[in-house]
């Protein structure tokens, strides 16, 4: 971007010597000075614990070319920011009234530069960054695709996601999540997606948003942009499906098992933790992705690649290959510390009803194991709704085969209370999420588990529970 297209964007007014603005160029765009390398864009952000203003030395002195400042910083201190400028006369400052909108604004002039880019955006309550990567993988079976990486998906994830489009690019596909009521709204905003698909609505958030029909009207903004040449993918069976394509613009394709047949697919057999089989008219697909869940997403991406072309073949071929995304349903085998092998399920990413009820309901019908353990963490974000949420969950827990259950976290005391009521005695209940908390909870793990026995790591992404592998994994490592 020029330096006049990009001080418009953000309406605000630069700052700096002639040989900055001479000399105006950014090659990378972070909030984190950690990651600031010569030639980068530097937007320090405001949180409710740090204030990014104080690495903006940090960030020049790594080669910062460009930094943002809030007007209410720069007015507060402005002999500093001219202390800098005078020390880096190569940096341009530009004065901004939010940092954050700044960045937005920013993404969104950016995006603008590439009208040819087809936009696709993906949201949903669980499944996003693995129905993402699916719908990427399959897409770059025909077509130069770029996509968010990771889970940056947020108010300041997607925006700067958005900076990895090139010229060359022909299909960019990114995600969007939310933690505050109009997120997507805003994020929808910057990307204004052609297309775009949710994976389907539950109760992540609810805390936050008040009710499933609440969090539908916010994840529906994404469809907002979509114009009547573009598509939005919609979960056929969803009690929400007729609402969110309520103001849609665009063509409306159904995915999900119960619509699949009508575009030639078919479910063969669910193998458990080997994942599904199901055939795209006379391809055969073995999809490693274990639980119906997965299957699910995959069904998805099937959706967005036939619209966009994409042959059975070669849909076949991507999701064939496609391993998995860290953090998400991630299986196989390891050794404890104990001298024991046992299966390990990890899913220590997303946690919420609908997702627990699910990976609880895929370990029940595994197939090929002994007994089942199941550590499960904290659902965040819940407000309200949490106390009954986990109560469920400790019920459902129960009834899933379980042999030893490790309730782990604050909320998680509602469900081992309620699993106890059950009649289920073997459940430990441990506070907290302190490294304490994950010690005990291998403890448990190692003086319970014997070979053959299948362990389930379930929680929110801050219980972060894969803390616990490497408390019982032996060194010689694990098989895939």
């Amino acid at each position: 971007m020029e330096r006049n297209e990009l001080v418009a964007a953000v309406r605000g007014k630069g700052v700096g010597h002639s040989a900055a603005e001479n000399r105006f160029c950014f090659s990378s765009v972070t909030t984190d000075s950690r990651f600031v390398v010569p030639g980068s864009l530097f937007v320090p952000l405001v949180g409710t614990v740090q204030n990014g203003h104080a690495y903006i030395p940090e960030a020049l002195e790594k080669g910062a070319s460009c930094v943002f400042v809030n007007e209410s910083e720069y007015s507060g201190d402005e002999r500093a920011y001219s202390l800098l400028a005078k020390k880096y006369p190569l940096a341009f400052f530009v004065i901004v009234s939010d940092t954050l909108y700044a960045l937005q604004d920013a993404a969104a002039a950016y995006v603008a530069k590439f009208p040819r880019l087809k936009k696709i955006g993906i949201t949903g309550s669980s499944g996003k960054t693995t129905t993402k990567e699916l719908v990427a993988a399959v897409l770059k079976q025909k077509y130069r695709v770029v996509s968010s990486d990771g889970n940056f998906n947020s108010e300041t994830g997607l925006p700067l996601s958005v900076f990895k489009i090139r010229d060359t690019d022909e299909i960019g596909v990114f995600e969007m999540g939310m933690n505050r009521p109009n997120e997507i709204g805003e994020i929808a905003g910057v990307l204004k997606p052609e297309y775009a698909l949710i994976t389907n609505i539950g109760s992540a958030h609810v805390g936050i948003l008040g009710s499933k029909k609440n969090i539908a009207a916010e994840k529906r903004k994404i469809f907002d942009y979509i114009p009547e040449s573009g598509a939005a993918f919609v979960p056929a069976s969803d009690a929400f499906a007729p609402f969110l394509i309520e103001k849609c613009k665009g063509q409306i394709v159904y995915f999900g098992n119960d619509v699949a047949p009508k575009s030639g697919v078919s479910l063969l057999s669910d193998d458990g933790l080997a994942g599904t089989v199901f055939s795209i008219g006379d391809e055969r697909v073995r999809f490693t992705l274990p639980g119906m869940y997965n299957y699910e997403n995959a069904l998805a991406a099937v959706a967005v690649g036939k619209y966009f072309g994409i042959s059975d073949a070669e849909i076949k071929t991507a999701l064939s290959a496609f391993g998995g995304v860290s953090g998400r349903s991630e299986s196989g085998h390891i050794a404890l510390k104990n001298g024991k092998r046992v299966t390990l399920v990890k899913d220590c990413y997303n946690a919420n009803a609908e997702s627990t009820a699910s990976v609880l309901s895929f370990c029940a019908s595994a197939k090929d194991v002994e007994r089942r353990i199941y550590v499960l963490g904290d659902m965040l974000e819940l407000g309200e709704a949490s106390r009954g949420v986990h109560e469920t969950a400790g019920k459902q827990a129960c009834k899933a085969n379980a042999y030893k259950i490790v309730f782990i976290g604050t909320e998680m005391k509602y469900a081992y209370d309620a699993a106890l009521a059950s009649g289920f005695t073997g459940a430990l209940y441990i506070p907290g999420a302190s490294v304490e908390a994950m010690s005990c909870a291998a403890d448990f793990i190692l003086a319970n588990a014997s070979d053959g026995d299948l362990l389930l790591l379930k929680g929110s992404r801050g219980m972060a529970l894969e803390r616990i592998v490497p408390l019982i994994e032996a060194k010689e490592g694990r098989d895939a």
